[in-house]
């Protein structure tokens, strides 16, 4: 059940509007690391989850508070827009303080299509899409996903603070910054303990059979580049972080394999092949004569 509650969780207040900084604000709402994918993801592995308990929980909890992220952010880009001009044409379209602000950068759907408010749209006007969503179900791919979400998000937000002036927009950039940082730390804390835990462990997924792998290969770092300082890293030797292996280097793969033919489809896909057109032709109809898939 979900009940609204007419109060942000902090302020959100612009010390001025700012028509273009609106357009650029619309990245962390509407982008694919915006809050509304990261309050998404949050609610569809909270309804998929498979256990009662302190990891539903969480998700349960973080998921609210990222609508409250933008419900925040969205209050704050309308507020940016209060003040955008009409754009009532002239002669003089230089005058016009709505063409300036179009080559300036101001998304002229804030105004046409909106009305002088948020959409759910990055700063490019992309439509927000469910395919930035990660919800697999199995919780340490998706607190791992998670912690990067909160990155990307902490780095977009951060990138924006000191793209402006204006206090009042620095200031809830300064919060959700912060809360960025939370929840960095709560997601590795907890994907860290679900491996304590034993429900989940590296590799994912844990309870795959190791065996079924070709062992060969499942710790060998394959080197396709002519540079090689990678084999310096700790990915390339000494143990390896699921504590079931021992990292190795070589360079370049020590196998290979002739490529197959070229495939040739159904012919009613008119693909060229090397057949004669005439021959093509003439194999598509006799399949449709005879109803062959």
């Amino acid at each position: 059940m979900f009940f609204h509650k007419q109060e942000l969780q902090f302020k959100a207040v612009p010390d001025k509007p700012d028509a273009i900084y609106a357009r650029k604000l619309q990245e962390v709402l509407g982008g694919q690391y915006g809050e509304i994918t990261i309050a998404m993801q949050y609610g569809f592995q909270a309804w998929n989850s498979h256990i009662p308990g302190k990891y539903r929980d969480l998700l349960y909890g973080i998921a609210a508070e990222e609508m409250g992220h933008v419900e925040m952010l969205a209050i704050m880009i309308a507020q940016l827009l209060e003040k955008a001009p009409v754009g009532i044409t002239s002669d003089g379209l230089q005058n016009d303080p709505a063409v300036a602000a179009v080559v300036g950068g101001m998304d002229v759907q804030h105004a046409i299509v909106a009305g002088a408010g948020a959409r759910a749209v990055d700063s490019n006007g992309n439509p927000w899409q469910g395919s930035y969503i990660t919800a697999s179900g199995n919780m340490l791919a998706d607190f791992t996903a998670n912690a990067n979400g909160e990155m990307q998000g902490r780095l977009q937000a951060a990138r924006l603070y000191h793209m402006t002036d204006d206090k009042g927009v620095r200031d809830l950039l300064s919060f959700l910054i912060a809360r960025d940082t939370m929840h960095q730390n709560q997601w590795i804390a907890a994907a860290r303990e679900l491996q304590e835990e034993k429900l989940e462990e590296l590799p994912v997924p844990s309870n795959f059979p190791q065996h079924k792998e070709n062992t060969k290969v499942d710790y060998e770092y394959l080197n396709f580049s002519d540079g090689k300082l990678a084999a310096e890293g700790s990915w390339a030797k000494g143990p390896t972080p699921d504590g079931k292996g021992e990292f190795s280097y070589r360079d370049g793969p020590d196998t290979t394999v002739p490529m197959p033919p070229p495939t040739h489809p159904d012919p009613r896909f008119y693909g060229t092949t090397e057949k004669p057109n005439l021959l093509e032709k003439a194999s598509g109809t006799i399949k449709d004569t005879f109803n062959k898939g």
